[in-house]
């Protein structure tokens, strides 16, 4: 056996499919928003977030995923 940690690359944490929504099955929310544009959820970021919803709609999810 080997107590030595492996080595070789460490890969940051990432987001699981299932907490990035697209709005298909329901309403979009400026948490998701801020979540698919890679950013922490802030109050700052939150009230960004609610901005492009107020002016692009539940589009501004779509055109922020591939």
């Amino acid at each position: 056996m080997n107590d030595q940690p492996e080595s070789g690359p460490q890969h940051d944490p990432v987001t699981p499919d299932a907490l990035l929504h697209t709005g298909s099955g329901g309403e979009v929310t400026a948490e998701d928003l801020v979540l698919a544009s890679g950013r922490d959820i802030t109050p700052q970021n939150l009230a960004w977030a609610e901005r492009k919803l107020a002016t692009e709609g539940p589009t501004a999810l779509d055109k922020m995923l591939p």
